[in-house]
């Protein structure tokens, strides 16, 4: 439990200093095919990289346009095969990941040094929480994780 609580606060932490930055918020889903681009092996069209997140072909496309207007990404016509389109990095697309490392690495430092108490601390206040948001003495029990999380 203790583990997956550190993963939480680790990717809180990092979401906060994220959307405090100058940087445009990516979506989970902008943010998921933006790491498959770097970080896969090459060439990434359109369709693989909807085979790969086994999302559709549009969604994929629609976060293309949003991650090509930010200068993420670029797409190109496959000169082999013209129905093709090549998923291409940028520069300013590896810098943004590389500042976005930065941030998680920050992060990782800043929890390693909680004490374990408040560690602890921490932990119970969210088994309590979330048992008291799944007890079945209110009136009517949450039926999302975003209505627990209110």
């Amino acid at each position: 439990m203790r583990t997956q609580l550190q993963t939480l606060e680790l990717w809180r932490t990092t979401l906060v200093a994220s959307v405090r930055s100058a940087a445009p918020d990516l979506s989970a889903r902008q943010m998921a095919l933006l790491l498959c681009v770097y970080l896969g092996e090459g060439p990434h069209t359109v369709r693989g990289l909807s085979k790969t997140l086994k999302i559709s072909k549009p969604a994929i496309s629609r976060a293309l346009d949003r991650l090509g207007e930010l200068g993420y990404i670029r797409r190109e016509r496959d000169d082999l095969d013209r129905r093709n389109v090549i998923v291409q990095r940028t520069q300013e697309g590896g810098r943004y990941l590389l500042d976005y490392a930065t941030l998680i690495e920050e992060a990782h430092q800043h929890i390693k040094t909680i004490p374990e108490t408040q560690q602890l601390d921490f932990a119970a206040s969210v088994v309590a929480g979330t048992m008291s948001a799944l007890s079945p003495t209110t009136e009517q029990a949450p039926s999302r994780w975003s209505d627990i999380a209110a």
